[in-house]
C-alpha cells in the first residue's frame, strides 16, 4: 500500500513539472521528457480484434491540462483491474481535446493526456508493452457543440481494448 502511494506521488510530481514545460515556460529543471514514458512499439494493437463487450468511462480533463484529477483516478483503476484479470487484452489510450487551440497544439495535448493516463496505468502495475497511446486532438468530438458543456465532454481520454 505504501509503495502505491509513492508511485502516485511520483507520477503527480512528474505531471505537475511537465505542465510547466508543456505550456512553454522553460527554465532550468522545468522540462520533462514525457515521450520517454512510451516504449517503442512493434505492432499496432488496432490490427487485432476490438473488444466491444466492455466499455469504460472516459477520463475527463480540465481546460489546457493533462493532469489526471483525483476525481478521475477511479476510472483508470477500473481499467487496470480489468487488465489484471484478463492478461490477453491490449489497450489503446486515446487522447482527445476540445476545438480551442491550433490543430498541432491539440494533437500534442491529446498525446500528453494519453501518456499521462498510460503512466498512471503502468504505475498501477500494468505492463507498458500492453498499452499504446494515440492522439486524435480535436478531430473526434464526443459533443459537436461549441460551448463550455460540449468542450468539457471533448477534453477526455478513452480506452479501446484489443485481443
Amino acid at each position: 500500500m505504501k509503495s502505491r502511494w509513492i508511485v502516485v506521488l511520483l507520477i503527480g510530481a512528474v505531471m505537475m513539472s511537465g505542465c510547466r514545460a508543456f505550456r512553454g515556460k522553460k527554465g532550468a529543471g522545468d522540462t520533462v521528457d514525457i515521450e520517454a514514458w512510451d516504449s517503442p512499439l512493434s505492432e499496432r494493437f488496432e490490427d487485432g480484434v476490438r473488444v466491444t463487450d466492455v466499455r469504460f468511462e472516459p477520463v475527463r480533463f480540465a481546460y489546457d491540462s493533462y493532469q489526471v484529477e483525483n476525481s478521475e483516478v477511479g476510472k483508470i483503476e477500473s481499467v487496470a483491474a480489468y487488465m489484471r484479470d484478463d492478461t490477453g487484452v491490449r489497450l489503446v489510450v486515446e487522447g482527445h481535446c476540445d476545438e480551442r487551440g491550433s490543430r498541432e497544439y491539440n494533437m500534442s495535448l491529446g498525446e500528453h493526456r494519453a501518456l499521462a493516463v498510460r503512466a498512471y496505468l503502468v504505475g498501477l502495475g500494468i505492463d507498458g508493452a500492453r498499452v499504446q497511446t494515440r492522439s486524435y486532438g480535436e478531430e473526434q468530438p464526443a459533443d459537436p457543440g461549441h460551448g463550455e458543456s460540449a468542450w468539457r465532454q471533448n477534453r477526455r481520454v478513452e480506452f479501446a481494448l484489443y485481443r
